[in-house]
């Protein structure tokens, strides 16, 4: 694949669409990645990737993102935050001290950045981050959507360690975490000092070399979200289905459509987890179906019979958009299109449904591929 520039905000809104999409209810706020990707532009901030080849075997390289949960904060959060004076000490900037950090701790100067996952938030902000430091950004993730947790990543699959890692918060707290026992406990303190932190910290973290990422990469796919992100808009304005767009592009299927009655959640040890309840409209008429997220759409069920289910996609989309939607924002009243499409051949592999399977997430209900319960249908 060719070098890509974001070149205008349209290029940045395109590519947030198709992230989002993928973000399968999570992947970070679209208004922060507007906002990091808005502020770069207006720098004059080269933003964009590379291939993956274009890394050298013997380069150092790293991953970053946020850690912590996509709930709303709340009143009595921020009243605490008020209360104890804390002030904002890097703006967009603290992901950019995390890699600083961890350059610093291990010795090493980082020759590429990989972003983490897709989503509004985490792929825009690895860009900018890589565009404010000079150091070229891979068109690839380590996930191929978003994941509410490290073992869901393609590092951990293929046996790399996280750590050392590093974590700075937008209060100016700085944490090197030299070692972790096992992938359990390095999400663990992760998230508890995304906690502590009141509203997430920025990571950096699987310190691989060139050779190494190249082994575990999900290649191309920043180019495929704006690919699918233009797609989405483009139908839109050319008075299309922008849903059927998204389905047509990410090879996938039509799962459901209607209303959004209820949604249960709570905010839990940094994660936001719930249940979306959607009442069928058109030729659903009559049915329901319901999404369980962990930050991101996990385990579905139609008509209270188990549905689609990762590591396959499950996206809720607004249906007359086809914009995808987090789960912060998703509201009762919605009009909505739930999407379905295949999760990475790699977490179907028995190792694979043991860190991203619905018996992970608690639930007694085996992995059936997407495509098998389509035939069906």
């Amino acid at each position: 694949m060719p070098r890509q520039r974001l070149s205008t905000m349209q290029d940045c809104e395109d590519l947030i669409r198709g992230s989002m999409f993928m973000g399968t209810g999570g992947g970070g706020s679209p208004d922060w990645g507007s906002g990091v990707f808005t502020a770069a532009l207006e720098q004059g901030l080269d933003v964009g990737w590379v291939d993956v080849e274009d890394i050298p075997d013997d380069a150092w390289t790293i991953t970053t993102y946020g850690m912590g949960s996509i709930a709303p904060m709340s009143q009595e959060t921020q009243e605490e935050i008020d209360r104890l004076g804390l002030v904002d000490m890097h703006g967009h900037g603290d992901m950019d001290e995390a890699v600083r950090e961890m350059q610093e701790y291990a010795q090493v100067k980082i020759g590429a950045i990989v972003p983490p996952e897709l989503g509004a938030g985490n792929t825009p902000a690895p860009l900018v981050t890589g565009a404010r430091l000079g150091i070229p950004v891979v068109d690839g993730d380590y996930a191929g959507r978003a994941i509410p947790e490290e073992i869901q990543g393609t590092p951990n699959l293929h046996g790399k360690r996280g750590w050392p890692f590093t974590t700075v918060d937008r209060w100016g707290n700085v944490c090197i975490v030299k070692e972790a026992c096992d992938i359990h406990m390095m999400e663990r303190i992760g998230k508890m000092l995304s906690v502590a932190a009141y509203e997430g910290c920025s990571i950096a973290a699987y310190l691989l070399s060139g050779e190494e990422m190249k082994q575990v990469v999900v290649r191309n796919t920043l180019s495929r979200c704006l690919e699918l992100g233009r797609a989405i808009r483009q139908a839109r304005d050319r008075g299309g289905d922008p849903v059927m767009a998204g389905v047509e592009c990410t090879a996938g299927w039509l799962l459901f459509e209607g209303e959004v009655v209820k949604k249960e959640w709570e905010d839990r040890l940094g994660y936001m987890i719930g249940t979306t309840y959607i009442e069928g409209k058109g030729e659903y008429e009559g049915r329901s179906f319901r999404v369980w997220f962990k930050n991101e759409n996990h385990v579905s069920w139609l008509d209270d019979e188990p549905f689609v289910t990762s590591p396959d996609l499950v996206v809720i989309v607004d249906r007359r958009s086809g914009e995808g939607m987090t789960n912060t924002l998703l509201e009762v009243g919605q009009q909505v299109a739930v999407i379905g499409a295949r999760g990475l051949e790699a977490f179907r592999s028995q190792k694979g449904l043991g860190y991203a399977g619905p018996r992970y997430f608690g639930f007694d209900i085996d992995y059936v591929p997407i495509e098998e319960t389509m035939q069906r249908r």
